[in-house]
């Protein structure tokens, strides 16, 4: 029977907003499992104590921008509007079905005015990595990092070519120190001191937002970015650092500054760490066999001219310390460079007679020099760990960690493009995403095993596929320390000699 609906929307009723969240709702969640009372100490230096008109609650005020990061909203203002016409986020913010939402002007002032070149939105995400360590969500054992990029809003045909200094590696000490050593012991005299200027190097620098760096790599898209280098925990895939910096700064030189913090700041005893490929430089390889931690990093392995011998070709004999080419000749070693690469030189007479010489070289002088790195040895050993089961079985479960995160974040977090323009709010966005991304984890985690974090959950599926990789894992590792007992290799293990665990 067809019936028509009379309009009630103007009737009057008696309602408690309580009762019109759904139970399930995701924000009910957030409200039971994740403690935001902390955000009250965090920012009472940050206000006047007597003076002034009343502030808005900060943990309203921050409740109000979790909200639009968790539901991937990136305009402020039509956040406002949504909070205005949803239950659920009215509920969750505290405020009842007559109260007036701040007006958008109010996050940005507080943005520009109270928050600005502090360090709160760092504590805030700090406090949440905290909780999830007390919920034994965190063990601190295999982090997993990688970097990706956000589009800034910036016009990528309008910059300005300026010359810049090149960025400088914080491990330049160390490295000076080594490479007098390495020619102290093969003879040579030490280098006169560099007093050089420090080079420069030409980069395009964005008119509209000049803190955005100029990318240009392989199978990524041309233009301004930033990129939001993050890290991992290898147990429940909570993020545990986040770090933004120009797209122009290449993903291995805040790697240590950042995992240093991680170690200092939470505790962690990091015993492996994950990698891709763009980590896989000596000095990464060095700073982690210094730290002694396990590194299973991803090899990336170039193209060559057609019908020409690549490095590979040639086998480096470490007893002699030389190398041998193709055609069964020693290139013995020649000098150190200031730059930390050992030199290994060809016969220029035997040459001009090889039959090789156009597939070798194309020097005038027909000498081939090959290259070695003074730390070329430490990234040896990391490719021997790259190699072995437990290594492979490390770097299995990067994509499923760090790779599922920055997934995550683009697709419901809206975190594909910038916000908003400048370095510090670029690190704003990067740190309140990876909050809002683990207080959902969390939540989710302890809402499955009735609150309580030491008892296990039902497990799901995606929760039986993590146990398989677990025991995969570790009966690799098993499996690889009795092929390192018999075959005589040394591992990069803890000081305390215990396995390494996942």
């Amino acid at each position: 029977m067809l019936k028509k609906h009379g309009a009630q929307q103007v009737r009057y009723e008696f309602v408690c907003i309580e009762n019109l969240v759904p139970r399930e709702h995701l924000l009910r969640k957030l409200a039971k499992h994740i403690d935001f009372s902390f955000i009250h100490e965090k920012v009472e230096g940050l206000y006047c104590p007597d003076n002034g008109r009343p502030a808005l609650d900060p943990i309203v005020l921050f409740k109000i921008l979790f909200i639009g990061y968790l539901f991937g909203i990136r305009s402020e203002r039509r956040l406002i509007k949504e909070i205005e016409v949803n239950l659920a986020y009215r509920w969750f913010i505290g405020f009842t079905l007559e109260d007036n939402i701040p007006n958008a002007c109010t996050l940005s002032q507080n943005r520009r005015r109270r928050f600005n070149d502090s360090t709160i939105y760092q504590e805030i995400f700090d406090e949440i990595v905290l909780q999830a360590v007390r919920h034994k969500m965190v063990d601190g054992k295999v982090l997993y990092t990688d970097s990706t990029h956000l589009k800034a809003n910036a016009n990528k045909n309008k910059f300005l070519e300026k010359q810049v200094p090149v960025s400088t590696r914080d491990y330049l000490a160390e490295l000076d120190k080594d490479i007098e050593e390495d020619r102290r012991q093969h003879g040579k005299k030490m280098l006169p001191p560099d007093d050089a200027d420090p080079p420069h190097k030409t980069v395009k620098v964005s008119t509209t937002d000049p803190d955005s760096g100029y990318m240009v790599r392989d199978g990524k898209p041309k233009g301004f970015f930033y990129l939001d280098h993050r890290t991992v925990d290898g147990k429940h895939s909570i993020i545990t650092d986040s770090y933004a910096t120009p797209a122009s700064i290449h993903d291995s030189i805040p790697y240590f500054s950042r995992l240093d913090r991680q170690i200092e700041r939470f505790g962690f005893q990091v015993e492996a760490v994950g990698l891709d490929a763009g980590y896989n430089t000596t000095a990464i390889c060095k700073g982690l066999e210094n730290r002694n931690i396990f590194g299973a990093i991803g090899y990336r392995r170039f193209g060559k001219a057609k019908g020409r011998f690549t490095k590979r070709d040639f086998f480096y004999d470490d007893s002699m310390d030389c190398y041998i080419c193709p055609a069964n000749c020693i290139l013995p070693y020649r000098t150190t460079t200031r730059e930390g690469y050992r030199e290994y030189a060809s016969n220029q007479s035997k040459c001009k007679e090889c039959a090789y010489l156009k597939k070798c070289t194309v020097s005038k002088s027909c000498i081939k020099i090959v290259t070695r790195h003074v730390w070329e040895s430490s990234r040896d050993r990391m490719n021997i760990n790259r190699l072995s089961d437990y290594g492979k079985a490390i770097y299995a479960r990067r994509k499923e960690t760090v790779e599922r995160s920055f997934a995550d974040s683009k697709e419901l977090h809206g975190h594909r493009y910038a916000r908003m323009r400048g370095l510090s709010k670029a690190r704003e966005q990067c740190l309140l995403c990876a909050a809002v991304a683990n207080m959902k984890k969390i939540a989710l985690y302890l809402s499955r095993c009735g609150g309580q974090s030491t008892t296990p959950p039902p497990m799901a599926s995606s929760d039986r596929f993590a146990l398989i990789d677990t025991i995969r894992i570790r009966l690799a590792m098993f499996i690889f320390g009795l092929d390192c007992f018999f075959s005589g290799i040394c591992l990069i293990r803890p000081k305390n000699n215990e396995p390494l665990p996942v």
